[in-house]
């Protein structure tokens, strides 16, 4: 896959693992192009946002998969005001929650690349879309979405 135009415009904060490094399992995948969330080795319920517990059982062995990168719209907002200045001129777009049906049906909030006037369906597939970010310090990479 051909690596895709940055969406994310200079001045933004850049991502990186919280203090205490849950997530960094998860920024690490995205750095070797997986999409990676958390299941429980009791359970086997996924989950996402990063917990130190299963939501399910309460139990506190929980992993990080690799899952598909794929799923399908369940909600979606078109944005129209920047959240942040670096965002004045960069409006609107689409934000997604997407729903990863091969990993518990978690929810994921991101961006839908493309026209931020498109027609954007309840239900319709997307694709994660891996954005590096090689020449920040530190390196990161952010996962969009694409139909």
């Amino acid at each position: 896959m051909s690596a895709p135009a940055f969406v994310l415009p200079p001045g933004m904060p850049r991502p990186v693992p919280e203090a205490d490094q849950l997530d960094a399992p998860y920024w690490e995948g995205t750095r070797a192009g997986e999409l990676r969330v958390q299941r429980c080795r009791a359970c086997r319920g996924f989950q996402w946002g990063p917990e130190w517990i299963c939501h399910r059982c309460l139990a506190f062995d929980l992993e990080w998969v690799a899952v598909a990168p794929r799923g399908r719209v369940y909600s979606w907002e078109r944005a129209w005001h920047p959240v942040h200045p670096a965002l004045r001129e960069h409006g609107p777009y689409v934000v997604v929650l997407v729903e990863l049906p091969e990993a518990g049906h978690v929810r994921m909030i991101g961006n839908l690349m493309g026209d931020p006037m498109q027609e954007v369906t309840i239900g319709a597939s997307v694709e994660a879309v891996f954005e590096p970010h090689d020449d920040a310090t530190p390196p990161f990479t952010l996962v969009q979405w694409k139909r």
